[in-house]
């Protein structure tokens, strides 16, 4: 397979190389014919390298422009102009040269002439070739089925013009002139796909005018210079006796022709349609106005200046009352903040009309209007409400000097920016909330994460007990809190605790909590002087309205003894083997950071008792015993202490699966409205 690149560099090489022959070898005939002798060259022969010629230029300025789809069309014709210019000055310089052999020998000299002719011959053909070829792509821009079949005919038509010299067509006869008829006609069938003048701006549209006449003007020199060498000097090979170039020449004129007279009538219409253009960009700008990284200001500024330029404004401003938690916003062009004031007292005092949309009543909703001012150097305003979800957020002012400056196209214009710029403002303060959702849920994430370390994962064990403990949150962090630590061999300090509130605030105060537990706890301290400890250390650290209830208990295996005081926390449950029943212990506390002063020793009260085999410790929080079903009816003391009357003879482990199940059961699976805690004791 050859390249683009190689194709072109063959079918120059070829060009050239067929140039060169046919120039040889109609200087051999010519001779011939001179000198009345027989050269033995086939008449055909030179019709043949010219249309290798021909097809080598076609070749070449085929796969040298590119498609139309990604070329300006001025390119396009910038391309046509240069190699007409080109081929025009060769020629001019070729005429100057026989005038100034002019009544020399060597002026009248046929091989002379002819090696010129042959000269103009070369590049009017590749002028006709390239500008074929660009009118093909302008033809062909927007192509459909029967366009193309159409161009395809035509093109075939064309080069059975190229070859018809093979056939010995007499010149102008009948077979000549009904191909050449053929040709024009399918050529003005075609030359009405001027789609591409559309694309054109304004002033585009002029350079292209210039540059298609310069093309006729090319045209009519070239084909005068022919016919004045053919009707002036004896050739060899005269081009305008080929059908083909004719048809080309007609065509080439043709297309011409259309193109300047189209484009000359679109001339009004193109501010129109540039200003429509201008309008649906700017729409597409709004409507891209929210991609990564730009806030509400910013769509602001693209309303703005879209609005400015599309209705030509002289200045404009506009102001955001409520944005979005922020300052009030104002943002100008062509005027300042302090001329703003003046200006909205000249609009408030000049002829003002109100602008109601259908339908909608005369004192409901913001209004839109236009003005004409005095005494200021704007003459005319418009202004227009900014609205996000039914709510008025501002409003945007444009502003001209002259009189009567806009009218209701504009103002319908300006709306249906406006409307995409709220569709904007809406969808970028929506996803500000769902990124900053999307935030707090991962850091409440990472709270939960860090709030569940907190909590131990392994409780220490001693051959005397058993002991299983399990925590839920209402929410993704929650504030209750349960650990144990081995003060020695032989004695075990645990603790319960619910933090009053939720959320963050209860998971902070919950790490304060434990930080005190384990400070204290390997200070080997009976149990009251444990809680008035820690109330004194939280009462440093604790917000004000915030306290922590707290059940705190030492084991001691060696004696079997528990030493236990409670700050404000639920009862605990406790079930005698020996006596074979359950019940609460309801001794007096007060929870932590409630008084923070030396009073709070006398709130606490210390239990001490001994265990048997087989009693049953149960510590929790109130969200167990408040857990409230669909009917709400709580969970509440009596239930619990049902439930461990009947499963007294389980393990702590299965205690805490029926536990929960129960909850379950009981509430319907409703969800939680507060964190729930227990941690379960068995002795051995």
């Amino acid at each position: 397979m050859f390249s683009h690149k190689n194709i072109i560099n063959l079918s120059l090489a070829f060009g050239i190389i067929s140039w060169v022959l046919l120039l040889v070898f109609d200087i051999l005939i010519l001779f011939s014919t001179i000198n009345k002798v027989d050269s033995g060259i086939s008449p055909l022969i030179p019709h043949l390298i010219f249309d290798v010629f021909v097809v080598s230029l076609f070749l070449y300025y085929r796969y040298g422009t590119e498609k139309a789809e990604s070329i300006n069309f001025l390119d396009l014709l910038w391309r046509v102009f240069v190699t007409g210019l080109i081929a025009t000055v060769v020629s001019l310089l070729i005429k100057l040269l026989l005038m100034m052999l002019s009544g020399n020998k060597l002026a009248e000299n046929v091989f002379l002439i002819n090696i010129f002719y042959h000269i103009n011959l070369g590049l009017i053909v590749a002028f006709l070739i390239s500008t074929f070829v660009v009118w093909k792509r302008m033809i062909l821009y927007q192509k459909t089925k029967i366009l193309i079949k159409t161009w395809n005919f035509f093109q075939t038509l064309l080069f059975v013009g190229l070859i018809s010299n093979f056939f010995d067509l007499p010149v102008y006869g009948t077979a000549f002139n009904t191909l050449f008829v053929s040709i024009v006609v399918l050529g003005l069938v075609l030359s009405i796909n001027l789609k591409w003048v559309a694309y054109l701006n304004f002033k585009q549209k002029w350079k292209s005018i210039l540059f298609i006449v310069l093309v006729l003007i090319y045209l009519g020199y070239f084909f005068l210079n022919l016919s004045r060498f053919s009707n002036s000097y004896i050739l060899s090979f005269d081009l305008l006796s080929q059908v083909f170039i004719l048809s080309l020449v007609a065509f080439i004129f043709i297309y011409s022709l259309f193109s300047v007279l189209v484009i000359l009538f679109n001339l009004p219409t193109s501010s129109v349609f540039e200003q429509k253009l201008k309008e649906a960009l700017n729409f597409q700008r709004l409507s891209q106005s929210i991609p990564k990284g730009e806030n509400e200001e910013q769509v602001y500024n693209v309303l703005l200046d879209s609005s400015v330029s599309t209705l030509l404004a002289d200045a404009a401003w506009l102001e955001i009352n409520e944005n979005h938690g922020g300052d009030p916003l104002l943002i100008t062009r062509g005027v300042t903040d302090l001329e703003v004031d003046n200006l909205k007292d000249s609009i408030s005092q000049g002829k003002v009309k109100y602008l109601l949309d259908p339908g909608m009543e005369p004192n409901k909703g913001p209004k839109k209007l236009l003005a004409n001012l005095k005494g200021s150097y704007f003459k005319s305003a418009i202004l227009l409400p900014i609205s996000v979800q039914d709510q008025t957020i501002g409003s945007l002012t444009l502003l001209k000097t002259v009189r009567d400056g806009f009218n209701r196209e504009m103002v319908d214009i300006v709306n249906t920016f406006l409307n995409q710029a709220s569709i904007s403002i809406e969808n970028f303060r929506l996803l500000s909330e769902a990124l900053e959702n999307e935030r707090y849920k991962e850091e409440l994430k990472i709270a939960r994460r860090v709030q569940r370390s907190l909590l131990p994962h392994k409780l220490e064990i001693n051959q005397d007990f058993e002991i299983v403990a399990f925590s839920r949150s209402a929410d993704e962090i929650g504030g209750d809190y349960y650990d144990n630590y081995k003060i020695n061999e032989n004695k075990f300090a645990l603790i319960i605790g619910d933090v009053s509130g939720k959320g963050t605030s209860a998971a902070f105060n919950m790490s304060q909590m434990k930080g005190v537990f384990h400070s204290l706890a390997q200070l080997d301290l009976t149990a009251k002087q444990f809680l008035v400890k820690a109330n004194n250390a939280l009462g440093l650290c604790l917000e004000k309205t915030s306290f922590i209830t707290a059940s705190f208990f030492i084991i001691d295996t060696t004696i079997k003894e528990i030493e236990f005081a409670r700050a404000g926390h639920c009862p605990t449950l406790y079930y005698s083997s020996k006596k074979n029943e359950t019940f609460y212990f309801k001794n007096k506390g007060l929870g932590l950071g409630i008084i923070r002063n030396s009073d709070f020793k006398n709130y606490i009260q210390t239990t001490k008792f001994e265990y048997k085999k087989d009693d049953i410790m149960m510590l929790y929080t109130d969200g167990v015993t408040e857990a409230r079903n669909q009917a709400r009816e709580e969970y509440g003391y009596d239930r619990l202490q049902q439930f461990l009357n009947n499963n007294t003879h389980e393990s702590p482990e299965r205690l805490k699966k029926l536990l929960i199940e129960d909850l379950h059961q009981f509430c319907g699976f409703e969800v939680l409205e507060d964190d729930y805690t227990a941690m379960i004791l068995k002795f051995k």
